[in-house]
């Protein structure tokens, strides 16, 4: 099936350089599987993971096919060190520019970690897996933390230059797994609308939920069954949270269809149940449905049913036990723990101890690779944590340094300059900030703390008069040295850890860092200089010496293993409701 309309040139192998051996056709449904997201963290207190489900539409696809439309399907890659391979693919949508694909995917989510995904859909040609002999639609990339932080999104896609392919768009909707309950559901029909001129009917079933946006989300498709009005489905089992969210009273919408090969398939009716409802079936006890057509209810005075929908057992258990988040007592909040972010507030240390930057024994050298110590830490964090910031707009301070025109010393001043907008847009913007700078500052001392420690407080404590878990913030300070104010730092800190906020401190090269991991409350809770106590560890420290020979994910690993915790620790303390959550 050529088309007119084909790209400059076709998907090749090496677009994806390393493919997986494929599924075993994209016209099957796929079972959920699939080897764990690449570079995935050990399972482990110390990691925040849980079991991700990804649902993914098209909209407005190219049309390849001359005498028909498209038929899709969309293969997600993975990303492992720098290649792209092949994790699952969906069915394929027969003659459809706009397919709502029933086949989910199924990820690990690290929290820390920076998982980048690659959703690619194609034209299917032949019954072959290999990607090269079927037209590409276009492509979308991005993190799965974007996913997840934005519970749904829809973006353009794109062609291999580029270049949009057409007004085709892609909408990625992620889903919690960490409730563990399924259902198993078997069904039947009974005396359903006859469709087919020369026969009866090929009827298959689609189970809908209501999205986020007041829009039906499609949940599960039945296969189909040829030549008749009273078909007997297979067995199935659902998560209940993919069902219905976990919500047994949520309505669920049930439509049935008439297949046919060029993918027009015929409405015949439709139901609304719910889970609690469809627990009322028993194997002895079948429910039955009637299957609803609203057009014709309406032209027929007389008319009664188009067949009926018959619910032969339904049983609600507990099971999926993979399906685990292990994130110390996080469970249970995801995905709301992850939108708590406000934002990131950079603090860096431009103290004397840290050498003249231009001098290629200092800190501050920037070498010719583009890099040093301060800018690592900052893309290891803020890689990270941008993905939960909605408008990745990062105020970024410095501390110790003597500033134009009059040269005094301040401790939190923008490093762009502009006090009444220190924000940077994105790591990116944070970092040429950073740079930009250097030139214009004059390294000088003491390293204090407690004034950046302090201001980041203030935004936080303004936060604490929202009722619901909205806002947490998150101060990295990068730092070389012993810190020249203690006692007020350690005050700031017990004083910060009554707010949503948390510290993260990593230290830059090889001074002796005891005093910060004093401050990090690892084997015992910090005190101020009067005797109180801190009311919860917000500080993680780590020395990036021990990391600068390791894989950069892994300085971003230890840097925020703490930070989930820390989170829900706090909001479950106030007993603040997460925003948009239900009661369990």
């Amino acid at each position: 099936m050529c088309s007119p309309f084909r790209v400059s040139r076709s998907f090749q192998p090496e677009d994806c350089q390393e493919l997986l051996p494929p599924p075993p056709a994209p016209m099957a449904h796929i079972p959920s599987g699939g080897a764990p997201a690449a570079g995935a963290a050990p399972m482990g207190p110390q990691y925040c993971v849980c079991k991700v489900e990804l649902s993914v539409s098209g909209q407005n696809l190219l049309d390849r096919d001359v005498t028909s439309k498209s038929d899709p399907f969309c293969v997600l890659f993975t990303e492992n060190n720098g290649r792209w391979i092949e994790y699952d693919r969906t069915e394929t949508a027969i003659n459809n520019l706009n397919p709502a694909f029933s086949k989910k995917f199924v990820l690990d989510y690290h929290f820390e970690e920076v998982q980048k995904l690659k959703f690619a859909l194609f034209d299917q040609d032949k019954s072959s897996m290999r990607l090269d002999e079927h037209d590409f639609l276009g492509q979308f990339s991005c993190s799965l933390g974007t996913i997840v932080s934005s519970k749904k999104i829809t973006r353009p896609l794109l062609l291999l230059n580029d270049k949009p392919a057409g007004k085709g768009l892609i909408t990625i909707a992620a889903q919690e797994l960490s409730d563990n309950r399924v259902i198993t559901l078997s069904l039947a029909g009974r005396r359903l609308d006859k469709k087919d001129l020369f026969g009866k009917s090929d009827p298959f079933l689609e189970f809908y939920k209501p999205g986020d946006d007041g829009k039906w989300m499609l949940v599960h498709r039945t296969e189909v069954i040829k030549y008749t009005l009273d078909p007997v489905w297979k067995p199935f089992t659902v998560p209940l949270v993919s069902l219905c969210d976990g919500d047994m009273e949520k309505p669920i919408q049930v439509m049935c269809y008439d297949y046919d090969n060029d993918g027009g398939h015929d409405f015949i009716g439709e139901f609304q149940t719910s889970v609690s409802q469809m627990c009322e079936a028993r194997d002895s006890v079948p429910l039955e449905f009637e299957c609803i057509n609203p057009k014709k209810q309406r032209k027929k005075k007389n008319y009664k049913n188009s067949g009926i929908i018959i619910l032969r057992s339904c049983k609600h258990i507990q099971g999926y036990s993979s399906l685990i988040f292990l994130c110390g007592g996080c469970q249970g909040l995801w995905p709301h723990w992850v939108a708590f972010f406000s934002t990131l507030q950079v603090g860096i240390d431009f103290t004397a101890s840290n050498g003249n930057p231009l001098d290629p024994s200092s800190l501050h050298y920037i070498n010719p690779m583009g890099t040093n110590e301060y800018l690592s830490a900052i893309w290891a964090v803020g890689q990270i944590i941008q993905d939960y910031d909605s408008d990745k707009m990062f105020p970024a301070l410095g501390f110790g340094a003597q500033l134009p025109p009059d040269w005094k010393v301040s401790h939190e001043f923008a490093i762009n300059f502009n006090p009444t907008n220190p924000f940077c847009s994105g790591v990116d913007g944070i970092a040429q900030a950073y740079s930009a700078c250097l030139p214009h500052i004059r390294f000088y001392g003491p390293t204090n703390f407690s004034p950046i420690v302090n201001h980041v407080a203030r935004f936080a404590a303004q936060a604490t008069q929202q009722q619901t878990a909205t806002q947490y913030f998150i101060l990295l300070i990068i730092t070389d040295g012993v810190i020249s104010d203690m006692e007020e730092t350690r005050h700031a800190v017990v004083q910060a850890s009554k707010l949503p906020m948390s510290i993260i401190i990593v230290g830059v090269g090889n001074a002796d860092f005891a005093a910060m991991e004093f401050l990090d409350g690892d084997s015992r809770m910090l005190r101020s200089h009067t005797g109180e106590e801190a009311a919860r560890d917000i500080v993680q420290f780590v020395p990036f010496r021990e990391f600068r020979n390791a894989a950069k994910e892994t300085l971003a690993k230890a840097v925020l293993a703490e930070l989930p915790q820390q989170v829900v620790q706090y909001f479950k303390h106030k007993n603040l409701p997460p925003t948009n959550s239900e009661p369990a």
